[in-house]
């Protein structure tokens, strides 16, 4: 099957269905052999997404009313992007698009006429793109909004990070090798990174490559994870013989790395509502030869599973808006909507109030969120002290990392090559 035509129906799920990328993605690359088919339509749908808002708003110069078939939408959007940001030879990107729509030959003229109509009018349609601010930052307005006024003249940035690609971390696995001898392996193999300062697993590759390509990767020496994600399992400073607690732990990339920096904890349990998300979970933790123990269960309904025995530390990564991983998920821009926040918000205070009562006297609490807005981040914790007496805040002191804030510390998308990303540590008196 054609692959733009492939391309054009997994945007057409995310549009049409609300489906997320990811989950549209590998639906349909099952029936694709090709590693390098599978890669450009990765590319291309990645891309569509993370600029759609400049190519709709071009794609709508060019017609004279909506188009009812979104795959021929889609179509379009794809022949855009490729004739904007790939190096895809002009009459190649047209022929091929064209070619896509060979089962609604209706729809090829159209195609061929929309496209080469921008070709011609390139410099004034983008001209006209970079005088509408959603449609020159590629967000929706209510983010634009919303940022700007929880992060006033950082805003900028943050929009201009989410738009580019995102950089391939790895956490080295210290319980099998060291920072500086994976590196060493690395270069080796001719794949040069970077080490993070301020985080002792953390290197960042020059360039991403699949993972087959990583060194002693299926023997668990290494896994991929953000650099803002690795810095959880340090500030949750887990003892020898404690029992640990990671709420909403789906992937297990937070798991992992607590039991690879504290090999001799009493007990971790491991907790997502989402039985197969659960399942990815137990899989990353046999590749690291790791044991836990993993329940499905509803955070918020914690009497339905707990055991009656309380957590000296408790890791909750709330379930989020995910707006600071938009770079990663570009997709969010199209999916997310306003009136999503308060209901999310509401689900970490239901959340953060249920776990509560797991935590052990003079435990500790992790809140975290990979989202960049204040209400999910200070804001909740704000509202949980002022409700809860019996917490109290332990600051957090970093050197290379974050924004202090008056409850915790915020990380902002694109700092130190980092995933946008919240943390505050709450200690029960």
């Amino acid at each position: 099957m054609n692959t733009r035509w492939i391309a054009a129906r997994i945007i057409t799920r995310v549009l049409q269905d609300g489906q997320s990328l990811t989950s549209a993605l590998d639906s349909a690359l099952k029936t694709v052999e090709s590693a390098q088919d599978k890669a450009f339509i990765q590319a291309i749908c990645y891309g569509v997404c993370r600029h759609y808002h400049r190519l709709d708003f071009i794609l709508n110069a060019l017609i004279d009313k909506p188009l009812k078939v979104l795959e021929v939408k889609a179509l379009i959007l794809i022949g855009l992007y490729q004739l904007k940001y790939m190096r895809v030879k002009p009459h190649a990107a047209v022929s091929e698009t064209v070619q896509a729509a060979r089962s609604l030959p209706w729809a090829r003229a159209l195609i061929n006429a929309v496209l080469r109509n921008y070709l011609r009018k390139r410099d004034e349609l983008e001209q006209k793109a970079d005088q509408v601010k959603s449609v020159a930052l590629s967000h929706p307005d209510w983010f634009i909004q919303q940022l700007e006024q929880d992060w006033s003249e950082r805003a900028e940035k943050i929009f201009l990070e989410n738009n580019l690609l995102p950089p391939m971390a790895l956490r080295v696995n210290l319980a099998k090798t060291t920072r500086d001898h994976y590196l060493h392996l690395l270069i080796e193999q001719s794949l040069p990174a970077q080490v993070v300062s301020f985080c002792a697993t953390g290197l960042i590759l020059d360039r991403p490559v699949p993972i087959e390509a990583l060194p002693s990767f299926a023997e668990g020496w290494v896994s991929v994870q953000d650099t803002a994600a690795q810095l959880a399992a340090e500030l949750l400073a887990v003892q020898p013989g404690q029992r640990v607690l990671d709420v909403c732990a789906a992937p297990g990339g937070k798991t992992a790395h607590i039991l690879e920096l504290q090999p001799d904890v009493g007990e971790l349990v491991a907790a997502d509502i989402d039985e197969n998300r659960m399942l990815r979970v137990r899989e990353n933790l046999a590749r690291l030869e790791l044991q836990a123990t993993l329940i499905v269960a509803d955070a918020a309904k914690p009497d339905d599973w707990w055991d009656g025995k309380t957590f000296d530390r408790i890791l909750l990564d709330a379930p989020c808006s995910a707006t600071g991983v938009i770079r990663r998920h570009p997709d969010i821009k199209l999916l997310r909507r306003v009136e999503d926040i308060a209901a999310l918000v509401a689900m970490q205070k239901t959340i953060l109030n249920a776990i509560w009562s797991l935590l052990s006297p003079g435990g500790m609490l992790l809140y975290a969120t990979c989202s960049v807005l204040k209400q999910e981040n200070v804001g909740q914790i704000q509202d949980f002290l002022s409700t809860h007496h019996d917490a109290k805040e332990l600051p957090i002191t970093a050197d290379g990392w974050g924004i202090p804030q008056e409850y915790g510390r915020q990380i902002l998308t694109g700092e130190s090559a980092m995933d946008g990303f919240y943390y505050a540590r709450l200690v029960k008196q």
